[in-house]
């Protein structure tokens, strides 16, 4: 963590995504280190309104080094945490071993603290990396159990599609008065990161049940196995609503949150993925059931 900054020839920038060439540098540089593409978000509602990103510039204007952070508002156990996330952490390749992913990193915890934030999340394939900085490992779980039945009373879903401006317009809608997937561990307010995860994963289905006034986020895979991403809505539908809603009978299902508003109860089983979720702050507290946060809320 002690690495001598060198930025020579660098220049330093914050806040800069107001600015149309900044915004197109990070969409370049996510797009070139991980082949991820977050230029449809500007359709989607824009970036997050709470984003503050730090980085280094060179002189044509390419952005060498990033990270972001952002109002991450969550509920661990049952408590409302006043909490940031960092995402879009990257360095490119040539400016790599310069000290400058270890500067903006500072830059933004040191931030994180300023606005009073009480703890501080991401996501990585190196968690050791940020074990110099205060974060721990979050043991994460999914569940997974038999189908419930279909409830037969509920009214059909219909699909949305999120580059409909009206369907837009009701999602949006929906996340401002989203409540809590669980009690264990979600997050209560992730517009942006919804809105975009929907266009990084072709195979995510978003349906609407009218009646529930719910958006749900869904897969089906070739074996029949029903994986629910996530909920939108004030109250909770149950399983056997959502299932009857969707007309579907899965040979199975998988929950990947802890589904106790759900009527439902799966079996937890340890998240199978080469990315943790890490978290500095909150003393040792770890969530109080198996859990995750929604792939939905993944930054």
């Amino acid at each position: 963590m002690e690495q001598r900054l060198d930025s020579a020839g660098l220049t330093f920038r914050q806040d800069y995504f107001s600015d149309p060439a900044g915004w197109a540098a990070l969409v370049s540089l996510l797009r070139d280190i991980f082949g991820i593409d977050i230029g449809p978000l500007q359709q989607l509602g824009g970036p997050d309104p709470t984003s503050m990103p730090f980085g280094w510039f060179d002189a044509e204007g390419e952005l060498a080094a990033n990270i972001s952070a952002f109002a991450l508002p969550f509920v661990l156990n049952g408590r409302n945490v006043h909490a940031a996330g960092l995402q879009s952490g990257a360095v490119r390749p040539p400016w790599r071993g310069r000290g400058l992913y270890s500067d903006v990193t500072v830059k933004a915890l040191d931030w994180c603290e300023r606005q009073g934030f009480e703890a501080v999340i991401l996501y990585t394939d190196k968690p050791s990396l940020y074990e110099p900085y205060g974060f721990r490992a979050i043991a994460l779980h999914r569940y997974e159990g038999p189908t419930p039945d279909p409830s037969s009373s509920a009214a059909r879903a219909r699909p949305l599609l999120p580059t409909n401006a009206d369907d837009l317009a009701l999602l949006q809608s929906l996340l401002k008065r989203r409540s809590p997937v669980s009690t264990s561990l979600a997050v209560t307010v992730n517009a942006a990161m919804f809105l975009i995860n929907t266009q990084l994963d072709p195979d995510i289905r978003i349906s609407f049940l009218e009646d529930r006034q719910a958006a749900i986020a869904w897969k089906m895979d070739e074996a029949g196995r029903f994986s629910l991403l996530d909920v939108v809505a004030a109250e909770m539908p149950s399983l056997a609503a959502i299932l009857g809603g969707l007309e579907i009978a899965p040979a199975s299902v998988e929950v990947l949150f802890r589904p106790d508003k759900l009527g439902w109860d799966g079996v937890p089983q340890p998240l199978e993925s080469g990315t943790r979720l890490v978290l500095r702050g909150l003393g040792h507290a770890t969530p109080d059931f198996p859990a995750m946060l929604s792939p939905m809320a993944e930054f």
